[in-house]
């Protein structure tokens, strides 16, 4: 059993990568973004949802594992904060790819109050400021969006 958690914890692998792993789980959310995208909205928002608490609870088995708060190979925060900054942004390469970076962005700086979601218990200390980062993200992917008039898809 906690050789699946720590497959999952680890976003499939890509928390191994030696350098950067954040960076790692964040590219491995590109392709989870493309299998869940084609979902119909509502139940594409079910479906974060479900992911979100899922992600939580397996961050803290996996931080009980690896006997290490949000331990660096955890990345499957990585994979729920993207997904929330693609949530209802168009699927092309430029949303992609600005969502990345600016995903990437907001994990790394931590703006107010992404950082104090970090003290929060268990897996949810891990996932949330992810998820706040993605929110963040997204935010800015509307914007664009509306100064560009691009349609949802």
């Amino acid at each position: 059993m906690n050789y699946f958690i720590l497959f999952f914890a680890a976003g499939f692998g890509a928390g191994y990568v030696p350098i950067a792993p954040g960076t790692a789980g964040t590219l491995m959310a590109i392709p989870v973004f493309f299998a869940l995208s084609p979902i119909p909205f509502p139940l594409y928002e079910l479906t974060i949802l479900t992911f979100f608490f899922l992600a939580s609870w397996i961050s803290g088995e996996a931080q009980r594992c690896w006997r290490r708060k949000d331990h660096p190979r955890i990345v499957i925060d990585e994979i729920i904060g993207f997904l929330v900054t693609m949530l209802w942004v168009p699927k092309t390469t430029f949303f992609i790819i600005l969502g990345f970076f600016l995903f990437r962005f907001f994990d790394i700086v931590k703006p107010p109050p992404v950082r104090l979601l970090e003290k929060a218990r268990e897996g949810y200390g891990v996932v949330l400021d992810d998820v706040m980062a993605g929110v963040y993200a997204n935010t800015i992917l509307q914007i664009v969006r509306l100064f560009i008039k691009s349609p949802l898809y």
